[in-house]
């Protein structure tokens, strides 16, 4: 089943963001390469593409689990919690309508 992962970045907190991106990226991949990935993104703070120095208010993950225990332990291992980015993560199951 999917389920959508949602963080909630902790204010000013840009710098440990991007220290960290690479390896939040890699866990990413190995999802995306496992074929279960949906979709992933950051939720810019202003309303841009790229919000320089406004940096990101927080992220999305849409991903295939087992469980939603084994979805929370995923979330919960990523470099934005280990590292303080994220102050808040949301762990919810997701049903896919569209697109077919």
């Amino acid at each position: 089943m999917f389920y959508a992962i949602i963080g909630q970045d902790n204010p000013g907190t840009l710098d440990k963001r991007m220290a960290a991106r690479p390896a939040h990226l890699s866990r990413l991949q190995a999802l995306q390469e496992d074929g279960r990935l949906l979709l992933a993104g950051p939720f810019p703070a202003v309303d841009a593409v790229d919000p320089g120095a406004a940096g990101y208010a927080g992220s999305l993950i849409v991903a295939e689990f087992a469980s939603l225990d084994a979805a929370h332990e995923w979330a919960d291992a990523d470099p934005y919690v280990a590292t303080g980015v994220f102050k808040q993560i949301t762990v919810q199951p997701f049903r896919k309508v569209l697109p077919t």
